[in-house]
């Protein structure tokens, strides 16, 4: 333990800009900082870091110390256990905000302004697509809704209807283009 007389002496030191006494308070205290910022943290790194800041602070504002209030020994450790507690803190925020930007499951606060337009555009699109069905010759609309509302391959179409397999797939490539040009146009 060291003598708190002799600390006020090297703070009344340091507060004229004494290198030496701030290398006596770092000799002093340097061990104990780090021991404390070490439990808080629990991380060698972190620990370290906080001592360093906290001496650096010491270093810059010596008058931050007021003698009135309690011992140097304990307005330091009390300063290096803040600023543990705040690299903590800090440290656990970053980890959150990188966890949730790293989640890939889709955002819950989306606008329902943009759900209500999508199903408006799905709307509006099915009858159009229904519209340009209706315009499609007849044997061309069957091949497409034995293949699209029935799911039965061009195989199981032309068995069905006794034609061609090569009939059913002229069919069903003029129906697509004539659909694509409709839907083209009403885009």
């Amino acid at each position: 333990m060291h003598d708190p007389a002799e600390d006020l002496e090297l703070h009344r030191r340091l507060l004229e800009g004494d290198r030496s006494a701030f290398d006596e308070l770092y000799r002093r205290y340097s061990s104990q900082a780090y021991g404390l910022a070490y439990r808080v943290t629990g991380q060698q790194i972190l620990a370290q870091d906080v001592v360093h800041d906290a001496f650096l602070a010491l270093w810059r504002a010596p008058e931050a110390f007021d003698a009135t209030r309690g011992s140097f020994r304990t307005f330091f450790l009390s300063m290096v256990h803040h600023r543990g507690v705040d690299l903590v803190r800090r440290e656990q925020r970053l980890r959150a905000r990188t966890e949730k930007a790293a989640n890939l499951e889709p955002v819950t606060d989306e606008d329902p302004a943009d759900a209500v337009a999508d199903a408006g555009y799905l709307s509006v699109r099915r009858k159009e697509v229904r519209e340009a069905m209706a315009e499609l010759p007849a044997p061309q609309r069957q091949v497409l809704e034995m293949a699209y509302f029935d799911g039965k391959t061009q195989v199981q179409i032309a068995q069905e209807l006794a034609i061609p397999l090569g009939t059913v797939k002229t069919r069903t490539l003029a129906a697509m283009r004539k659909l694509r040009v409709a839907l083209v146009e009403t885009a």
